[in-house]
């Protein structure tokens, strides 16, 4: 542990060796480059120097679930190269804030929200979203059922300021990761086939895997893993 390292802090730059030794072999096993697999550390109620300290690490994807946090987080580091995620459930009062501030919106589950952030989205941006899939029919998570994704997608399809990318899901709790992440990447690509060819080429993101998890995601074939813990340390450290 550095000199200067806080004893309650976590060790990010250890924490993140091997976090790339654990992305790697997962790449190796499965025959993929570990440059098509995007670490987004979760930040959530961490501290900001947390974040600047990751981006010095070289992370450049951050994700937050709650907004206020989240914007004082943008702000602070404007002058910093971020790409910031939106992760959490969209109240629709908020969508205004998160059309400005954010790059990716990785939990659009409704036309409703979908059409807030094309409305307040500033002029010249284009924002990328994901739609959040309840893959394991859990009614305790958000989502849209499987069933249900491409009359969604086809009618965010007609919102020009948004950039669909691909699908985001957040696991039941009692789910088998590996098949429950197979079926997204069997419905990514339904969808895709779906497309055409000017909208498949954007086509190219899904949203899966965590800290427990991330092997399977990546077997499955996810391109983003959200990893809190096992970059920042548990909640509340």
């Amino acid at each position: 542990m550095s000199t200067q390292q806080k004893s309650n802090e976590p060790d990010i730059q250890g924490n993140l060796v091997v976090l790339e030794r654990r992305i790697q072999a997962a790449c190796s096993a499965h025959g993929r480059e570990p440059g098509s697999v995007t670490l987004i550390g979760v930040s959530k109620t961490k501290p900001l120097h947390y974040v600047h300290q990751a981006a010095a690490l070289g992370i450049q994807h951050l994700g937050e679930n709650y907004l206020d946090e989240a914007i004082d987080k943008i702000r602070a580091s404007k002058d910093l190269d971020l790409t910031w995620h939106y992760i959490g459930r969209i109240q629709s009062n908020k969508t205004k804030d998160i059309a400005e501030s954010f790059h990716w919106v990785h939990t659009v589950d409704r036309i409703k929200i979908a059409t807030r952030l094309h409305n307040q989205c500033p002029p010249g941006k284009r924002l990328n979203v994901l739609l959040q899939i309840n893959i394991d029919n859990d009614p305790a998570k958000a989502g849209v059922l499987a069933a249900d994704a491409w009359p969604l997608l086809r009618d965010i399809l007609s919102l020009t300021n948004l950039r669909p990318r691909g699908l985001m899901t957040i696991l039941a709790q009692q789910a088998d990761p590996g098949a429950s992440y197979d079926l997204m990447a069997q419905l990514f690509a339904e969808l895709r086939d779906q497309l055409d060819d000017e909208v498949a080429s954007h086509w190219d993101s899904l949203s899966m895997g965590m800290t427990d998890d991330l092997e399977q995601a990546i077997a499955a074939g996810a391109t983003h893993i959200r990893i809190g813990t096992a970059l920042f340390g548990a909640r509340g450290t």
